[in-house]
């Protein structure tokens, strides 16, 4: 059994699962009772294999974004649909699941920057930015692989836009990746966590409000295309390219 074994950067299932089901106790009630999830898609989740899915999303928090996704997975799993009502569903949650966080950001004190680390964290260094300044620096090949066992063993989410400012530009070492892994891509929306949450997601700063995830179908790739225009439906997939800036600044 999985939960016996240890992930591939050697932490035990049974911790992972021990720490993901406390931090969902923990977080909860922020989605349910102080603002109210809604969750779409969840059907794009039933024909997904267990290993080799990439979840592409835009960043509005540093934690909560993350957290929410991972409640959506196991409600998903316990067959409750992505509603997460029921919390029955934390007592297990799906324990081969990582995500991309940047080294910096990890590094916050306070106990849920701890506990998400032991969750499943998979660190990078920003190869363009270092404590709030522009920088340029080599990637880490160690890191990518890091990213590639994890993929190799359950799905990964990441930030393409490597930050939770809107609109920014996507990086090109996710569109690297998905040409070398070949992974399914899955394109997640989210919405209402930077009016609810404080920047890390530690913080209440609007209660009541709607928060949403939209799960979209996965992309239809041809991996032999450019980086670039790899990177190009990766961006308008999580709604975040210049045309759907456009259309965002219109309709305001």
């Amino acid at each position: 059994m999985r939960y016996f074994r240890k992930d591939p950067f050697g932490k035990p299932y049974w911790l992972r699962s021990i720490v993901c089901t406390w931090a969902g106790f923990i977080t909860w009630p922020g989605l349910n009772w102080t603002n109210k999830l809604k969750v779409q898609g969840v059907e794009h989740l039933d024909a997904l294999p267990d290993t080799g899915v990439l979840f592409v999303s835009n960043h509005q928090t540093y934690y909560t974004d993350v957290i929410a996704m991972y409640h959506v997975f196991g409600s998903h799993k316990w067959g409750f649909k992505g509603r997460l009502i029921n919390p029955l569903y934390l007592l297990s949650l799906r324990t081969n699941t990582c995500f991309v966080a940047a080294e910096e950001t990890m590094k916050h004190s306070g106990l849920l920057p701890k506990l998400m680390a032991l969750a499943g964290a998979v660190t990078v260094k920003r190869t363009w930015r270092k404590n709030g300044t522009d920088v340029e620096r080599e990637v880490d090949f160690q890191e990518v692989n890091n990213i590639k066992l994890a993929l190799q063993d359950g799905w990964v989410i990441t930030f393409p836009q490597g930050t939770t400012k809107p609109w920014a530009p996507g990086r090109k070492g996710t569109a690297l990746l998905i040409k070398e892994e070949k992974p399914i891509v899955v394109p997640v929306v989210i919405n209402g966590f930077r009016r609810a949450f404080d920047k890390k997601g530690l913080r209440f700063k609007k209660r009541k409000t709607q928060l949403s995830i939209t799960i979209k179908a996965p992309l239809v790739l041809n991996y032999d295309d450019s980086p670039e225009d790899i990177l190009e439906q990766v961006m308008d997939g999580i709604e975040q390219s210049d045309r759907f800036k456009f259309k965002h600044y219109q309709t305001k």
